[in-house]
């Protein structure tokens, strides 16, 4: 039954169905773990009736960890049809706190993981999807802090209008609250965070096809779709993830040709900014937003500008590595103090408890922001043989946001049930 938002929130015991959860098997599918067969097992248990909904949802998270996106989430919106909530159980016998995520019915990268974040600690995680058509439960289950794990994607803005609604009754802390989380989409991060002293972030623009077709003609101009927009440029199509149609174009002609290969009706454009370090390298950090305070995830460096952490091949290169662990170790009185004002001042503007910040150095030696998003990966899954300064990284990551969940559910603890 759907709640009245109009009406106070309570709280009643929670009716859950325990599941293995995202990092779990995350993990086991990085170190190479054959899925299969947990998957024929939990396919077996579903023919016979036998199955619980937590291994329902695990099998929806295997099915997209093997590849196959779209039956996936068809397994996950069956499931979610008749059961919403799911706990991950803590690392200790009796959890010192209980934390409520909210998420949508979305594919495995949609949500904040938020189970990475909370391994090996004593916090219980429960997991409530806001599904189209059911939304809120009329009684919310028990919890001490609740935080919004959806993404800003239009996949999710139902789930969140949802939460939305019910946010000023609801019973406990509420962190990463909904109508914040939409400043983090591409076009309006920009706007944000204009006039920032020392922070750089080129102007995301829509642009639809008929657009950049006339462009790559000749019949109009670059400032007649924006003001600052100018050749070159990076390209991207509206919605996607991951460098899906990423592309840099030097000219008309560069553009002419992106736009014959792909059959989208709506981009992104935003300047190019080249933000080469003088020995011909590009260095891309991936930071942690944790209760205002930026944490290092990772250093990436590779001689291409469109870096990721795979295709700069860090595991290859005992040089690259060597300079992670020092931006690591380094990190507060390195890096972040250089940027310190900047990071405070997009910490403030963004309005979230959490979030990620994928950012550069440009030539100005100003920091240089690619994107802010609440749900990319933060783990502690890469070997520390090769990688040995990364899990007391990790660790500081996860303890920060710990202590963030419970900082707050102390800040709760005179609220009404």
């Amino acid at each position: 039954m759907q709640h009245p938002v109009s009406a106070p929130l309570r709280m009643t015991a929670a009716n859950y169905a325990d599941r293995i959860g995202f990092a779990q098997l995350t993990r086991q599918a990085f170190e190479g773990v054959d899925l299969h067969p947990l998957r024929d097992q939990l396919v077996a248990r579903i023919a016979a009736g036998t199955a619980l909904a937590g291994e329902g949802l695990d099998l929806s998270l295997i099915t997209q960890l093997l590849g196959d996106k779209d039956q996936g989430l068809a397994i996950q919106s069956e499931v979610l049809a008749f059961h919403q909530l799911f706990r991950t159980p803590s690392a200790a016998l009796k959890p010192g706190l209980r934390v409520l995520a909210l998420a949508a019915d979305i594919d495995m990268g949609g949500n904040t993981p938020i189970d990475f974040l909370l391994e090996g600690s004593d916090i219980e995680l429960l997991t409530l999807y806001v599904v189209k058509g059911v939304g809120l439960p009329e009684n919310l289950p028990e919890h001490d802090v609740a935080i919004v794990v959806a993404s800003d994607s239009e996949e999710c803005r139902e789930a969140l209008a949802s939460i939305e609604k019910a946010a000023p009754h609801w019973p406990r802390p509420l962190l990463n609250r909904p109508d914040r989380i939409g400043n983090l989409d591409r076009d309006k991060l920009y706007r944000l965070l204009a006039g920032v002293p020392g922070l750089d972030i080129p102007a995301t623009i829509h642009a639809t096809r008929a657009q950049l077709s006339d462009l790559s003609r000749g019949r109009i101009a670059c400032e007649d779709i924006a003001g600052e927009l100018r050749f070159p440029m990076i390209a991207r199509p509206r919605g996607s993830h991951a460098g899906v149609g990423l592309a840099k174009l030097d000219d008309a002609a560069a553009l002419a040709a992106y736009l014959a290969e792909r059959d989208e009706q709506d981009f992104f454009v935003a300047r190019f900014v080249d933000y080469v370090s003088p020995d011909g390298l590009y260095r891309k950090y991936r930071l942690a937003m944790v209760d205002g305070k930026p944490y290092a995830c990772h250093m990436a460096i590779a001689d291409r500008w469109d870096i990721w952490y795979l295709n700069a091949y860090m595991a290859f290169s005992e040089e690259k590595r060597a300079e992670e662990a020092i931006f690591m170790h380094d990190f507060d009185h390195a890096f972040a103090a250089r940027h310190g004002s900047a990071l405070d001042e997009m910490s403030k503007r963004v309005g979230l408890d959490y979030f990620i910040v994928d950012c550069a150095e440009n030539q100005s030696s100003e920091l240089l922001v690619f994107e802010a998003d609440n749900t990319a990966v933060v783990h502690n899954m890469d070997s520390p043989v090769v990688f040995p300064y990364k899990p007391p990284q990790m660790r500081k990551i996860f303890a920060a946001f710990s202590a963030m969940l419970s900082r707050h559910a102390r800040a709760g603890e005179g609220s009404a049930t």
